[in-house]
């Protein structure tokens, strides 16, 4: 620690000299800081970057290269009530006619004490199974799955720890049935999960170990359950039938609802979603406009070099709107001309223009009225021709999605258009993450990184040094206050002695 002594001897401000002394050896140090600076704002650009990037590469992938996309459909029925029609993973239009003889339905059992009642008296949500005289530790429930055939679970219990409510949870929660006590009427009931009906057997059919089958009056067997049923139709001439009212035919889903008159089926049929399936089109030309945008304007920003990020000390000198004013300068340009994102759009703009071989109607944007705009000051911007695109997709929505999604084994000459931009912008992303990471990145890993870590070190190692400067010319500046005062203490000694 030096010792520091102000100007009490000489009369100097010492502590204004030093401060005016350190400001000039302050300089390198304050230019390090504003590199610095400036290297993270040109980091943070580039993250920008990458996240506007990203953005149309989701919208890709969530978007047009999923035929579900262009395969949405309008559905007219006659009689909705009736029947509902959803496509699937039919890529193609459809039509049918379907008469309703029989609705499917679940089994169901219920207690056949008098009056369908169990044997619990003075029911209580908190009383334990064994207050109502019930024993045992398992029941077994059989019945019909998902796939109309019978499947077992065992359901386990202690009667000196579980109520009835509990068993219940666990009956719905583990098994094929949904089970329900209604403590008002002292009934019980059983129903199947999954409708139809099993042949030459039951659908639901109960076992236990203890007396708890006695105690709720459910039957071993089947003989108190209702028997589920199929659904019975007619598609197209064919009679059939379903152990579901909803089912799949040629990747259309049908849900029966209703039984319909004999000899009135109900009809349907589709056609392409196109108001659908063009606003996904439209999306993706918007969100790529806006990055080509962007991006455009990034890399073309003036670079204003005479505003250098501002120090502290500037700042404190300035108003908020000047300081703001002055950043925005400080900031533009930071990307200007930079060759990662300029690669990015010529690879873009490229590949959008070329030719994709799906095999279908369609082999370039423009076949779907989707061209570059004339005005060159736009970069490369997309227009869209709506008649044109909307025509396309009603005449053939499947040769659209190829046209986005058309894969390859030869190569990405082939490829769609979805899957050439999304590998330039793969290219792109990768670039910019090696030069300036993203923001779980650690320094040391990212180009801008190890740079930023560079100048960390150098200004730590510059604060040290001007420490040191500085306590050198306090070091100085106290050694001539104790040098005046010894010399101001022997004048005044001398003076007095002459004086006498």
């Amino acid at each position: 620690m030096v010792l520091r002594i102000g100007g009490l001897a000489s009369g100097m401000d010492i502590d204004s000299l030093v401060e005016q002394l350190m400001t000039a050896e302050r300089v390198p140090l304050d230019k390090l800081n504003q590199k610095k600076t400036y290297t993270e704002w040109q980091r943070d650009d580039y993250r920008e970057m990458n996240t506007l990037l990203l953005s149309l590469d989701t919208l890709l992938s969530d978007g047009l290269q999923k035929q579900s996309t262009f395969i949405k459909k309008t559905i007219n029925s006659s009689n909705s009530d009736a029947l509902s029609v959803k496509n699937v993973t039919s890529t193609t239009d459809f039509s049918g006619s379907i008469e309703i003889q029989q609705l499917a339905t679940a089994a169901a059992m219920k207690s056949t004490g008098t009056d369908g009642k169990t044997d619990i008296t003075n029911y209580s949500s908190t009383g334990t199974l064994d207050s109502y005289g019930i024993s045992g530790s398992k029941i077994t429930i059989s019945a019909i799955d998902a796939n109309g055939v019978m499947s077992s679970k065992d359901i386990t219990f202690d009667p000196t720890k579980d109520t009835l409510d509990g068993l219940i949870s666990k009956i719905n929660q583990q098994s094929g049935v949904t089970a329900f006590y209604d403590s008002n009427t002292n009934q019980i009931s059983l129903t199947a999960k999954n409708t139809g009906d099993i042949a030459n057997g039951p659908e639901i059919s109960l076992s236990s170990d203890g007396n708890i089958l006695d105690k709720l009056n459910l039957p071993a067997d089947n003989s108190a359950a209702t028997q589920g049923t199929n659904a019975k139709f007619t598609y197209n001439g064919i009679t059939t039938e379903r152990s579901s009212n909803t089912f799949r035919i040629n990747g259309v889903d049908l849900t029966l609802k209703q039984v319909t008159e004999a000899g009135k089926p109900v009809t349907f049929s589709s056609t392409a979603d196109v108001d659908s399936i063009y606003e996904s089109v439209k999306g993706f030309v918007d969100k790529y406009n806006e990055i080509i945008e962007k991006i455009s304007d990034k890399i073309g920003e003036t670079k204003y070099r005479d505003y250098a990020p501002l120090t502290s000390a500037q700042k404190e000198e300035m108003s908020e709107d000047d300081i703001e004013k002055w950043d925005e300068k400080a900031k533009s340009g930071t990307l200007k001309n930079d060759q990662i994102l300029s690669n990015a759009l010529n690879r873009m703009r490229s590949s959008l223009g070329s030719v994709v071989n799906t095999g279908g109607a369609f082999s370039r944007l423009s076949d779907i009225g989707i061209t570059t705009t004339n005005n060159y000051l736009e970069g490369g911007k997309l227009v869209i021709d709506e008649d044109k695109l909307k025509e396309a997709i009603t005449a053939d929505p499947n040769s659209v999605y190829k046209l986005f999604q058309n894969s390859s084994a030869t190569g990405t000459a082939d490829q769609g258009f979805a899957q050439k931009v999304r590998a330039n912008l793969k290219v792109a992303m990768d670039d910019i993450k090696t030069k300036a990471g993203s923001s779980s990145s650690v320094n040391n890993t990212f180009t801008l990184g190890k740079l930023l870590n560079q100048y960390s070190s150098r200004i730590t190692d510059f604060e040290d040094r001007l420490t040191t400067i500085e306590n050198r010319y306090w070091a100085r500046f106290t050694a001539m206050e104790t040098a005046i005062n010894k010399a101001n203490s022997q004048s005044g000694y001398l003076t007095n002695m002459f004086s006498q």
